[in-house]
């Protein structure tokens, strides 16, 4: 692992090009953090996909399926996460039941390579308008270190966002960001009554794995009150549901 963007995103391929035999056997390998070999993951995936017949299958459908059950399927929550990289790994997020996009990117992304669709995370930093004041007083204003997925789908790399479940998004008056497989699925730029709810500022790119060092010391640098005591997962107490106005 490094905590440098240029050598954690090397040997990526461009968004334009096919994809190797060797770069596809990479992007669906299973790694540490996308540990789609643990019982707990194929469990998820079987639940998630039902009678679909995988073989026969477009993986779009697959891909589709599979962004639903994370996304309703694993509670968004912002405090008291695991960022230990036991944490991060897709097993332990499916066995706590919630997470944020940290987690929630790197389940997608290890539900994606259990099919065989080639998947990689992908950082951001964005502006939400739409957090609680206290999650702002944490995270220090309204810029946020943010992470989704990117997936290979009908000859092209696609941005997933697998995050707000819709109990969240009535909440804070949002409406549900949606993913049809062949278009990607960003954050709606305006909320359910028209509001500007959220920008991309700045692109971290693409990485093969989670970059865990990289991913923590952004964290510790742009979001040091987000932290813990042991700098090893976020401030508990609280729910960002219960925040909603």
């Amino acid at each position: 692992m490094t905590d440098t963007l240029a050598d954690a995103t090397s040997q990526q391929p461009a968004a334009s090009e096919e994809l190797t035999a060797d770069d596809r056997a990479r992007l669906t390998a299973a790694t540490d953090f996308l540990d789609y070999e643990d019982e707990t993951v194929k469990a998820f995936v079987d639940k998630a996909l039902g009678d679909i017949d995988r073989a026969a299958a477009d993986p779009v459908d697959l891909a589709v399926a599979l962004y639903y059950a994370v996304r309703d399927g694993i509670h968004y929550e912002v405090y008291g996460a695991d960022l230990s990289p036991q944490g991060l790994r897709a097993s332990s997020i499916i066995a706590g039941g919630k997470g944020f996009c940290l987690h929630k990117s790197a389940l997608y992304a290890a539900c994606c390579r259990a099919v065989g669709i080639p998947a990689r995370l992908h950082y951001s930093d964005v502006r939400n308008h739409l957090a609680s004041d206290r999650l702002r007083s944490y995270i220090g204003g309204d810029v946020f270190f943010h992470g989704l997925a990117t997936v290979y789908l009908a000859g092209r790399w696609v941005k997933v966002t697998p995050v707000f479940n819709k109990l969240l998004c009535r909440l804070y008056g949002m409406t549900p960001l949606e993913f049809d497989g062949r278009s990607d699925s960003l954050y709606h730029p305006f909320d359910a009554q028209g509001r500007q709810s959220m920008e991309f500022l700045t692109d971290h790119g693409d990485f093969d794995d989670v970059p865990y060092e990289f991913v923590m010391g952004a964290m510790r640098r742009k979001h040091p009150k987000f932290l813990d005591e042991d700098g090893t997962g976020t401030v508990s107490g609280g729910s960002l549901a219960d925040e909603a106005s």
